[in-house]
Parts: C-alpha cells; structure tokens; sequence
C-alpha cells in the first residue's frame, strides 16, 4: 500500500482502529451499522438484481459477478455479499480491520479476498469490477474528487457503483453529530467531520464525471420511536446512490 494517499486520512484510519475489536459485535461501537445493514442490504439486493436482469427470488443472484467492496471495515457488507453470489475482493486501509475481518469470514466459512489496500492502488491495477461498494467511507476520505475519479476506473462498462453517506445540511449536523455523537451517543465523539460531508449534487458531479450516470437516490432515515431504519425521500441527513457505466 502506498505511504502517501490523496484518498486516505491517517487520523481516521486510527480512529477505526481503536475500535477494530468491536466490529462484530451488535451492540458494541458499530452498532448503528449493525441496525442499518437490513436497509443497506436491500437496497443493494434489489437495485442490483434489476441493473443485471437476475432473479430476485434467487438465493444467489450475482453468481458469476466481481465485486469490490472499498472501506469494509470488519466485513459487515462484504460477508452478505459473498452469501449472495458475488467473487468479493474487500479492501480497508486498517490493518486491523482487516485481520477482524479474515478471521470472522474464515471462522463462517467465506472465501472473500480481504486486502490491506486502498482504492488508488487497486485503480493502478488491471482489476476491473462488475460492482464497486462505497459504503459510509466517502465522508471519511481525504480528497473525495480522486476517490470518485478511481471509482470511475474500478466499474467496468455495464456495471454499477453504491455508494452510501451523508449530506452537509443543518439538519445532518444537528442529527448525525450532535444527535448521535453528543446527546444519545451512538457513535464516539469525533467520528464524524461535517465539513466532510458531501451534497448529492456534489456526488452525482462527480460520478459524471468519472463516466457513471446517477440512477438513483433515495434518503435512509431512523425511525426513533421503533428504532428502525427505512428509505425515504429525504436526502437531508443520510442517503445512498446509485450509478451506472454504459
């Protein structure tokens, strides 16, 4: 991996680390993504099952199919994915992370592709990928127009990127930090930057950019009385897309 990154932030890659250990457990420092996997998931499942003409009622739709997953973490999406059909390579700055994320996989009998890497690196390669996950990492790159430029390398023509984060609005700010870091801490203090947040305009630029059209985006918002999270219209705080190459 290389010294020097435009996309990775060492701070943020040792604020992660501190918490490697937690990965897998659903009520531990990733608890929010352990409540927000069933909406990630399905939202993944069915747009992808309709971008490649698969059938949805199929236990493993995306047999056949490459797919990066960029930011893993522990492996909380790569895992699904691998149980879906897809040949999974999954890669994470943290070491740590990674080893967490081998040994939960080795120890439920998954064969994905885990790697200390970053998405430059892999970009450099001849590696090209039927789908590319970015999943709540974009807002913690440090230059998210070189992210998104090796993003548009990574897709092959025909396939898909997602791409899961947080808009920089009031509303986000007084919900994802304030909210969710100070007052009901559900996340570490200082795990987020709002001036790292990225608009869906900004994202959708970008992607255009890199050769990927937008087809997609939908708004995921929790539910505090039921304690759920769903889709929604409302792009305000948190939201994923969806982007295809011709």
């Amino acid at each position: 991996m290389r010294e020097t990154s435009a996309t990775v932030d060492p701070e943020e890659i040792a604020r992660f680390a501190a918490q490697a250990e937690a990965w897998w457990d659903p009520e531990g420092s990733f608890r929010p993504l352990h409540r927000l996997n069933p909406t990630r998931l399905g939202f993944i499942r069915q747009h992808l099952v309709t971008h490649f003409g698969r059938d949805l009622s199929s236990l493993r739709p995306f047999e056949g199919l490459a797919l990066l997953d960029i930011g893993c973490g522990g492996g909380l999406i790569a895992e699904p994915m691998s149980r879906l059909g897809f040949r999974v390579t999954a890669i994470d700055a943290d070491p740590k992370a990674i080893a967490v994320a081998r040994a939960h996989a080795e120890a439920t009998g998954l064969a994905i592709d885990y790697r200390v890497d970053i998405a430059e690196s892999v970009a450099e390669t001849d590696q090209r990928f039927d789908v590319v996950l970015a999943l709540e990492i974009i807002e913690h790159v440090a230059d998210p127009a070189v992210f998104l430029g090796c993003v548009g390398v990574l897709v092959k023509p025909g396939g898909a990127f997602i791409g899961a984060t947080l808009n920089r609005t009031a509303r986000s700010f007084a919900l994802a930090i304030v909210g969710a870091e100070y007052l009901l801490g559900w996340l570490p203090r200082g795990t987020h930057d709002w001036r790292r947040f990225i608009r869906p305009s900004e994202i959708v630029l970008g992607l255009r950019r890199n050769g990927l059209r937008a087809t997609r985006l939908a708004g995921v918002s929790y539910d505090l009385a039921r304690g759920e999270w769903s889709l929604s219209r409302g792009l305000e705080v948190n939201y994923m897309v969806m982007a295809e190459r011709r």
